[in-house]
């Protein structure tokens, strides 16, 4: 364990060393050489070691109340502009509805009440950015691997693809739309959840309300905010730049694990 939190180290070390060149945000950084080089280098060594050498179940580090951040920076958008999710935010999203679909036996939606009503996990975690920024926050949510229990895998399932509200670009095609993906290794992870609280309160719009994804052995780019339908896929590179994600088609690595 002990060379996956040197790793950990190393990648966001790197990253938090170029503030010192003027880099500020994930655009400036996804179209910097050197640090798509470092983003390489850290996915090789952690998806190969996570993968070959460390159990698919072992935790990322929790920590106790006492370690909460004062305050959490939200990452990335902090707002979608959209008509729609305005209109949800204004009646605390109770015509919200996630999407479940894709290669599911039982496609299926849950309101935000539906999701409080299942079992759910509190985790109390550290949030790794890219940018070099780190904060603790306790998060609650439901397992995600419930929620695919539920709706039943059909054979040949491997990827599990987040569409959410933030447009980050204004495009034709729907590129500039927020997504990720992770694979089901990942997905069936015990700290992975659909969080709808942090430190104790209902998300608020800058957290990604009225539901985001934690997958606490990723950074924080994976982590998408504002999640609106979740697509079962047996493939990713289809989909607009072909690299499973926003950021990631735009130069980012996919797996991101630390």
């Amino acid at each position: 364990m002990s060379s996956i939190f040197t790793r950990r180290r190393f990648l966001i070390g790197s990253a938090a060393s170029l503030g010192a060149v003027g880099l500020t945000g994930c655009d400036d950084i996804s179209q910097n050489q050197h640090v798509q080089q470092v983003l390489a280098l850290a996915e090789r060594l952690t998806m190969g070691t996570q993968r070959l050498i460390v159990s698919p179940q072992t935790l990322a580090r929790e920590y106790t109340d006492a370690d909460i951040s004062p305050s959490f920076h939200p990452n990335g958008s902090i707002q979608p502009n959209s008509a729609e999710y305005i209109q949800m935010a204004e009646t605390q999203f109770a015509d919200w509805r996630l999407k479940i679909d894709g290669m599911v036996n039982r496609p299926m939606e849950f309101s935000l009440a539906d999701l409080k009503k299942l079992p759910s996990r509190t985790q109390i975690t550290r949030h790794d950015c890219v940018e070099g920024w780190s904060a603790i926050g306790k998060w609650q949510g439901v397992p995600l691997g419930l929620i695919l229990q539920t709706a039943g895998l059909k054979p040949g399932a491997r990827y599990a693809v987040f569409y959410c509200a933030d447009e980050l670009e204004q495009t034709l095609d729907g590129s500039g739309r927020y997504y990720e993906s992770i694979d089901l290794i990942d997905a069936f992870h015990p700290q992975t959840i659909l969080a709808y609280s942090l430190n104790g309160k209902d998300l608020e719009v800058e957290h990604g309300a009225p539901l985001r994804l934690r997958v606490e052995r990723h950074l924080g780019y994976k982590h998408a905010k504002y999640v609106m339908r979740i697509e079962i896929r047996d493939r990713f590179d289809d989909l607009w730049g072909g690299n499973g994600g926003f950021w990631e088609d735009r130069g980012y690595e996919w797996y991101a694990g630390i």
